[in-house]
């Protein structure tokens, strides 16, 4: 992998060690509140995804921080389709993670968290459900059939109700804090940024700007109702193999 550098802020321009970008993409510490960061890749053109799947654009800079932000977490949060699409599995942790969640007084295994309000694509036999540490936290609603939850269960899940028709996003982070994991790495799919990013969610944004057209009907990295504008502050930007990662603290609503 070519070397990082770091462009922005100016002042600590300059190539980035391994622990230099752990420091950078570190989570705050644990306040009242869970802090949400979300990540996307996206071509420089905007797709977020290459015949399904994001992994035609991720670069190897884009899999050093999204591995970092995996690393340091207290629980991965994915939509179930992502989950699916991408081939999830609970997170198996390496020596390295294991050396940086020591030394962050983490959990040995970050817990992994599904979100569904419908339940059609997140298959019993998947494997973010059967190949885990960890239980995997399903966060649904009341509406999906009963024996589906069951099924969920006996494959190992803890399947937990965070709305009636459909999942309350405030809800089901609230539930997420209320087990003391404050440190959430998103992964998307679309659709879930957005409903998190409209319901004021959203902490951070991690974005990476692959060195890549793509053209066709790729969507964006958020997706549903329009939002007034969210104001973002940028915090930083390195670059690495033609690639640009690019951190965003959203502002809070006014």
């Amino acid at each position: 992998m070519s070397e990082i550098h770091q462009i922005l802020p100016a002042a600590h321009a300059g190539p980035l060690s391994d622990a230099d970008l752990e420091t950078l993409y570190a989570y705050p510490d644990p306040g009242t509140a869970p802090y949400v960061a979300v990540n996307f890749v996206s071509s420089a053109d905007g797709a977020v995804e290459v015949e399904g799947r994001s992994a035609g654009l991720s670069t190897a800079p884009d899999r050093t921080v999204l591995r970092l932000g995996t690393d340091l977490a207290d629980v991965v949060l994915v939509a179930a389709g992502t989950a699916t699409a991408e081939g999830f599995t609970g997170v198996h942790p390496d020596e390295r993670m294991a050396d940086r969640r020591r030394r962050s007084g983490l959990a040995e295994v970050p817990v992994t968290a599904v979100v569904t309000s419908s339940g059609r694509s997140l298959d019993p036999s998947s494997p973010v459900l059967t190949d885990t540490l960890v239980p995997t936290v399903v966060l649904t609603c009341a509406a999906v059939d009963d024996d589906l939850q069951k099924r969920w269960t006996d494959a190992g899940a803890d399947v937990v109700l965070t709305g009636d028709a459909a999942v309350d996003l405030d809800a089901a982070v609230a539930e997420l804090g209320r087990r003391g994991l404050h440190r959430v790495n998103c992964m998307g799919g679309p659709a879930l940024f957005g409903g998190l990013a409209g319901a004021g969610l959203v902490d951070e944004l991690r974005l990476t700007v692959a060195p890549f057209l793509v053209s066709g009907e790729a969507g964006r990295i958020a997706r549903g109702a329009t939002l007034d504008p969210a104001r973002l502050e940028l915090l930083s930007v390195v670059t690495g193999d033609d690639t640009l990662l690019v951190r965003y603290r959203v502002a809070a609503a006014s």
